[in-house]
């Protein structure tokens, strides 16, 4: 059970790394929070706009 509480976070900081990239952030600073905020970094990710 345990593993695939981390697994699940895991794939989360991934999916927020190409949510980032696609939002034209830095990917790798995003995994990162990501890691340490799992879903509020989506949320976070979420409501920022797109750079240009």
């Amino acid at each position: 059970m345990e593993n695939s509480y981390f697994v699940g976070w895991g794939t989360l900081a991934l999916i927020n790394a190409g949510l980032a990239q696609g939002k034209n952030r830095s990917g790798l600073n995003w995994f990162l929070l990501s890691l340490l905020l799992g879903p509020l970094a989506t949320f976070i990710l979420v409501l920022v706009e797109k750079r240009g």
